[in-house]
């Protein structure tokens, strides 16, 4: 059973009949006599992840019958982080695993927890998102699997038609739009705070703008040195008040949910909505297939339209921690080649919807993509795309959702609530222990 019969404890998730199925097999040690080595990789508990996963340990196994892959899942959120934390720091963790990339990634430790992977030759392909979100100074350590998302305004490209209107590039232009919407009868802006998170799109999406205006933006941020009350983060906050103020939002925005809103961009009830492309890609496949190719995304436009720049999610990646070692460490060095390799993109593209670009040029998106994959591709294709602060900063308030709700609904102004989403943002950092707060 090679390395794992070793450890002491499995997967938190492994049931009790299970590990004694494990251990009756686990009375030899070593790789198998026969030189067949057997590894351990742990996948999200989705079920799209367990399909892709399954498929990827049985096409891999295929071209390296030498190697054995036993699959393990595992929950996401806070209980996975923990659990994932809790198994580095006691050397049981799987030989492969899956987790988030960017700033979560990072506080693994992973120069003292993770092998790099800086020699592999699938490294050069990626991104400099993507590079950014797994790397640290001192190395690289995690491949991408499934694709980018971006936070954008999504729109009903026939209400675009029907009323003549151009892709807004400034904020100026896309209120002209939302007038020109609004007199013809049409919901000009969705907004859902029936599902909370969703009120956070105007800040989230307008972050890549404010990066592209302030490049240290975030590591200052991280360093107590820059504020969402001032220039220029606190201009998406002001943008949300103004549309609620000039009336673009939907009559049931307090209560309408995603699903409302997936509905009406889908059906031109509304013309815009600003949500992450991970939901609505697969919403309007599953709910409005005959709708998909007449739904089209731009970035969340910002003052100056030299400033407009579309926000993206890196995906999550595959890590190798460093109790992996010997003839168990290269063959998981293989299967994470193997994830970066033309059949490796396949099980990607077949068992992940693409919600976006792939963060590496070793994958590319079939053909027959929605037409909002094609409208990001554009951004990727320009160099015009910057990661979500979540990437960059661990510092994310648990507030910003109330705040903005209160901002998008009239009850607040946008600078009291950047003002108390700062404090929020203060008290999140202390806890961290971040210098500079």
């Amino acid at each position: 059973m090679g390395k794992l019969c070793g450890k002491k404890t499995m997967t938190a998730a492994v049931s009790a009949a299970t590990v004694a199925l494990v251990l009756t097999s686990c009375s030899g040690t070593g790789d198998a006599a026969d030189g067949t080595v057997e590894i351990s990789m742990v996948a999200s508990n989705q079920a799209q992840n367990i399909a892709a996963a399954t498929a990827l340990v049985e096409a891999f196994e295929a071209e390296n019958p030498n190697i054995n892959v036993r699959l393990e899942t595992q929950v996401q959120g806070t209980e996975g982080d923990n659990l994932t934390k809790t198994k580095l720091s006691t050397g049981e963790m799987e030989d492969v695993f899956y987790y988030n990339a960017g700033s979560l990634a990072k506080a693994l430790n992973p120069d003292q927890t993770l092998v790099p992977l800086d020699g592999e030759e699938w490294v050069g392909n990626l991104n400099d998102e993507m590079t950014a979100a797994v790397s640290t100074d001192n190395g690289t350590y995690g491949a991408p699997w499934g694709a980018t998302r971006a936070g954008a305004v999504v729109y009903n490209k026939q209400v675009y038609a029907d009323l003549d209107l151009n892709i807004p590039t400034s904020w100026d232009e896309f209120a002209a739009n939302n007038e020109v919407i609004k007199e013809a009868g049409i919901t000009p802006v969705i907004q859902t705070y029936g599902d909370t998170w969703t009120s956070q799109l105007f800040v989230l999406s307008d972050f890549g703008n404010v990066l592209t205006q302030d490049p240290d933006w975030a590591k200052e941020y991280t360093a107590g040195a820059r504020r969402y009350a001032d220039d220029p983060a606190v201009q998406a906050f002001v943008n949300q008040q103004e549309g609620f103020e000039s009336e673009w939002w939907n009559k049931d925005f307090a209560s309408a949910t995603l699903e409302d809103g997936v509905r009406m961009v889908a059906t031109g009830e509304g013309a815009h909505y600003p949500i992450l492309t991970t939901v609505i890609v697969s919403t309007i496949k599953q709910n409005y297939p005959e709708s998909l190719d007449n739904v089209g995304l731009f970035a969340m436009p910002a003052q100056d339209p030299g400033d407009t720049t579309l926000t993206i999610w890196p995906p999550s990646a595959f890590y190798i921690p460093k109790t992996t070692q010997g003839a168990e460490l290269e063959a998981a060095k293989r299967l994470i080649a193997f994830t970066q390799s033309p059949k490796g993109c396949e099980i990607q593209n077949k068992h992940l919807a693409p919600s976006g670009p792939f963060a590496t040029s070793s994958c590319e998106l079939p053909q027959d993509v929605p037409e909002i994959l094609k409208d990001m591709q554009a951004y990727f294709d320009a160099g015009n795309t910057n990661p979500a602060l979540e990437f960059l900063s661990p510092i994310k308030g648990p507030n910003l959702e109330n705040y903005l709700i209160e901002v998008g609904s009239g009850i607040r102004s946008a600078e009291d609530a950047a003002v108390r989403y700062d404090e929020d943002v203060k008290k999140q950092a202390q806890q961290l222990g971040l210098d500079g707060w």
